[in-house]
């Protein structure tokens, strides 16, 4: 299991100097975005130069990209939006191809049309789950034509927010290429140290086989987002969980500072 942070946890819009950023602080593995690279994090187009600029940085700095974010409102209320939003995760699907990067990371979305991340009590109409799982059989055409996996996270705010939610979709769509992204700190809102292990343990448990890729992320138990090891969220109970399951892949932590990173990084590796 390889320890790794998201890329924008780093200033910079020059991949040379984020990934260097990566790898100073102790992270073997990022999980890229395309604002690291001075584009959009869903661009129109990405320039052939900007691909080579990112290949030869992770071949400099020896950081494994293992994963592309490319999230947009998958369950926006406008089918006009869906529909650009769709043309620009094409964009970043044939950019991960490019780069090896197995791995595209999605939004489930929600029917808040002003922040793909925020709650909207529409998000349990079936019509909504409909218009996602529209997006993601049209996402998943583009991800098999390039060989590419796709990966959701349940999330409070959004469609998919459970672990049985994440299970409905893959069975629903029926394709290999649709992984789990799982993040202990995303799978409830408010809760105790003891509350958050038996939730993060029973999606563990559900989703054994089809996580393909791991955050570290940690709530306070009044719902504030934390630096991993800094909340309820049992991560030495985590890492052993998963690697029951057989998982062996990158474990990425977000939502901490630049200056948080070398010491996340040090408390993740001792777990792995």
């Amino acid at each position: 299991m390889q320890v790794g942070v998201f890329a924008r946890t780093f200033p910079g819009s020059e991949p040379a100097g984020v990934l260097a950023g990566v790898r100073g602080a102790g992270f073997a593995v990022a999980q890229f975005n395309l604002a690291c690279a001075g584009l959009p994090s869903m661009p129109d187009d990405v320039p052939d130069a900007a691909i080579r600029a990112i290949d030869a940085a992770a071949k400099a700095t020896g950081v494994g990209l293992v994963a592309l974010s490319g999230t947009y409102n998958m369950a926006h209320p406008d089918s006009r939006v869906r529909d650009d939003g769709l043309r620009r995760l094409g964009v970043v699907i044939e950019t991960a191809a490019g780069l090896s990067i197995p791995l595209v990371t999605l939004c489930t979305g929600t029917r808040n049309a002003e922040d793909q991340w925020a709650h909207h009590p529409d998000n349990a109409d079936p019509s909504a789950w409909g218009d996602m799982a529209r997006e993601m059989e049209k996402a998943l055409q583009l991800a098999e034509r390039h060989s590419v996996d796709l990966g959701i996270e349940p999330e409070q705010a959004n469609i998919v927010t459970s672990a049985d939610d994440a299970l409905r979709l893959i069975s629903e769509m029926g394709s290999n290429r649709l992984r789990v992204v799982l993040d202990p700190a995303n799978l409830f809102e408010r809760a105790n140290a003891d509350e958050a292990r038996a939730i993060v343990t029973e999606a563990v448990e559900r989703t054994a086989g089809h996580v393909t890729l791991a955050h570290a992320k940690d709530r306070f138990a009044d719902g504030r987002f934390a630096a991993a090891g800094q909340g309820v969220v049992d991560f030495a109970e985590f890492v052993a969980r998963l690697k029951a399951t057989g998982f062996d892949g990158p474990l990425v932590t977000h939502g901490l500072s630049a200056e948080e990173a070398p010491g996340v990084a040090r408390f993740l590796k001792e777990l792995v």
